[in-house]
Order: structure tokens, then sequence, then C-alpha cells
């Protein structure tokens, strides 16, 4: 239970910590979506998603420790959704020329080179760890085909949504049909995994996988996290990038508009975002994500409903935050240090849950009960987690800081001598 408190108590800590209220009245912070505050917005993001991640962990639901945080990914990674989709419309109308250099600066420098960075770190990794790997599965993670990180799916999506948007964006000259063809794609993706599911349930017999030993004897490239789109985490948040589009474009129209009546336009929203909530958690309990295990096959259109209820949840949640910073905002230097290396502190956060996985599983290493008076596994483990997470954020921005300086040099070099 204390640990419960002291997360709680630290997360709210972070919130109010440098905060700044605009006041009552018409007064609003102008800077609500400057560089600095969405920094911020997504550092606060960043360390709830370590606390959702740890949340996830066996022994912490067993306990019901830090359970606030267990069904938040989803808006949680919104909001870097929002952010991205937001700043590519801002640098599009206000830097000429900017996607002249937008797939090299933004596609291989900003998530290509992290991406492949994070690869050979984990290789690095599973060999020490000893995790197996086929050598045909070595092949394939190495390239980016396949996981050798499975919270390594952001930057991958994100490298999608870029491709599409700058395609987009270079051949469609009306916006509106940009922001609709867009949509599209995100739409599509959510449709693929509905059909893709969590794992290869097509490579087989019917329900293979809740066959005795099923998932044992399927081969690797059938398991679940290992192919793309394998999951709705792949999926169920990127609705946030269209928001982020269209208030970009918008913004000005757009906050002028709220702030007349805000708190009642506020406390409407509010209404929505919990009526889609209820409605989100409804379906997903009636239908659900994971249908390949009710029996009946892959549930394609379970998924589909599922995935469809998520949309109007996620935008409304998304568009409350944003409602909440136009009063409000955090800014402080813990949250102006993860909005800062937040991709790297997200991909890097596996390995210490593995490595200290043992302080909190029964086995040989631990063989007492995980939860009783006196015993502070979960809490020790939750402390070595960030802190590791952080330190490996570190060292993987500084790996990818000199690699992204190599190409820039080798680039510039080349460009003189032409």
């Amino acid at each position: 239970m204390y640990v419960t408190v002291i997360a709680y108590a630290l997360v709210i800590l972070l919130i109010l910590w440098g905060g700044r209220f605009a006041g009552f009245g018409d007064r609003f912070h102008d800077d609500f979506m400057s560089i600095s505050s969405t920094r911020a917005l997504r550092g606060l993001a960043a360390v709830c998603i370590i606390l959702h991640h740890t949340s996830q962990e066996a022994a912490f639901q067993d306990a019901k420790v830090i359970q606030a945080f267990l069904n938040m990914g989803p808006v949680l990674v919104t909001v870097f959704f929002f952010c991205s989709g937001f700043g590519l419309i801002k640098n599009l109308n206000s830097k000429p020329g900017y996607l002249d250099g937008f797939l090299y600066n933004r596609l291989l420098l900003r998530l290509a080179v992290p991406f492949y960075v994070n690869v050979i770190l984990y290789g690095i990794f599973h060999l020490i760890y000893g995790t197996e790997f086929e050598p045909l599965q070595w092949v394939t993670n190495l390239l980016g085909l396949t996981m050798m990180n499975k919270y390594a799916w952001f930057p991958v999506v994100l490298m999608i949504l870029y491709l599409a948007f700058y395609y987009i964006f270079k051949k469609v000259k009306d916006r509106r049909m940009a922001f609709f063809l867009m949509f599209l794609v995100i739409f599509f993706q959510g449709v693929f995994f509905c059909v893709w599911g969590h794992f290869a349930w097509w490579a087989g017999p019917k329900n293979w996988w809740l066959k005795p030993n099923g998932f044992l004897v399927a081969k690797w490239w059938m398991q679940e996290f290992t192919t793309w789109f394998f999951g709705q985490w792949w999926v169920n948040a990127t609705i946030g990038f269209i928001p982020g589009m269209l208030f970009a474009q918008h913004e000005e129209s757009v906050t002028k508009w709220f702030k007349k009546h805000y708190w009642l336009k506020l406390a409407g929203v509010l209404v929505l975002a919990v009526l889609f909530h209820a409605l989100s958690s409804f379906v997903q309990f009636k239908f659900g994500y994971y249908t390949e295990y009710s029996g009946r096959g892959p549930g394609i259109g379970d998924k589909f409903i599922t995935y469809l209820s998520q949309l109007p949840q996620i935008g409304m949640i998304i568009i409350f935050v944003i409602l909440v910073t136009m009063k409000y905002k955090a800014d402080n230097p813990v949250l102006e240090f993860f909005g800062k290396y937040s991709l790297h502190t997200y991909l890097m956060n596996l390995i210490p849950l593995m490595v200290f996985r043992p302080m909190i599983q029964r086995g040989k290493a631990f063989p007492v009960p995980i939860v009783k008076p006196g015993n502070y596994n979960l809490a020790i483990y939750a402390v070595l987690v960030i802190a590791c997470t952080v330190i490996l954020a570190l060292i993987e921005y500084r790996i990818t800081d000199l690699v992204t300086g190599l190409l820039r040099s080798a680039r510039s070099m080349k460009a003189k001598e032409d």
C-alpha cells in the first residue's frame, strides 16, 4: 500500500512543482503549446509510462500496487503522437522548404538512428542475458523487421506516419484532403492489427495456440511480440496524431473558441471524456482485443468494435489535457529532463524490468513471499527500474548523438566536395 501512496504522491508533486495557474476569468497561458510546455507534458507522460510498465509486472498486479497506471498506456502514448503531429504542421507552416530535408533530418536522424542504436544495444543485452533466438530471428531482429525490443514499436509506427506525412503533404495541396488521407493511414493501421492479431493465428489449424503446449511448439515468428503490428498497442494511441495536426493548423481559431465560456466547455469535454472512457471500458470488457482466447478463432470483428470504441475515448482525453494546460502547466527540471530524453527512457525501460525481475518473482534468488510486512522488494524494484532506465537512456542518447554527429559531418564533407 505504501508503495502506491508514495508513487502517486511523487507524480502529484511533479505536477505541482513549478506549476503555474494562469488564473480565473480571461487569463490563460499563451505559451501553453510552446516547446518548453510540450516538453514538460511529454516528460510527465514518460515518467508515467515507466510506472505503467512497472505496474504490468505480475507481482505488482497480484499485490494491486500502482494499479491506476495499469491501463493508462494508450492515453500516455497519445501525448507523444499528439505532440508529434502538432510539431510537424507547425514546422510545415512556419519553415519554407521544410519538407526538402525532412526524410534525412526527421526520419533518419531523429527516428531511424535511435531505433537501430537501440536494436544493437538490445542485441548485446540479449547475448549477455542468454536469450535464445533462432539464427534467422537474429537477422530479422537486427534488420528491424522483427522486434529485438518489444517497446521499440513506437519509433516504427512514427516512421510510418512520418513517411505518410511527407508524401501526402508533398503531393496533396488541398489541406483538408491531406488531413483526411492521414486519418485513413492511421485508421487502416488499426484495421490491419484487427486482422493481424497478437500472433500468427493464421499460420496453423484453428485455435492452435489453445492446444496443450501450443506456443511451445510454434515457430518463433508465430509468437507474440515478434512481428510488426502484433498487438493493439501498435495502433490504439496513434489517433492522437490527427488532433495534434488539426490543432496546429487551426490553433488560433480553436484556442479563441475554447477561451469563450472556458469552464463550461472544459466541463463539457470532461463529461464527454468520462462517457467515452466508460463506453470504451464496457466494450473492452464485452468484446476486447484478446479475442484469440475466446475459442472462436481470431475474433476480428470483436477487435474492430473495440478499436472503434477507443478512438473517441483517446481523442477526447487528449483534448481535455490540452484544455487543462491552457490554464495550468507544470515546468520543473525533472519534467524537462524526462521530456528531453523521453524516447530513450521509453526504449531502454525493458532491460531494467527484465534484469531486476527476480527480485519480485518467487524463485531460487528470492524464495520468500513477495508481499508481507517488512518485505520491500516491490519498492526497491521500482526504484532500481527507474534509476537504471535513466542511466541506460543517457547512454543510448550519447551513442545516438555520436552517430548522428558523424552522419552530419560525412554529409557536410560530401556537400563540400560536390
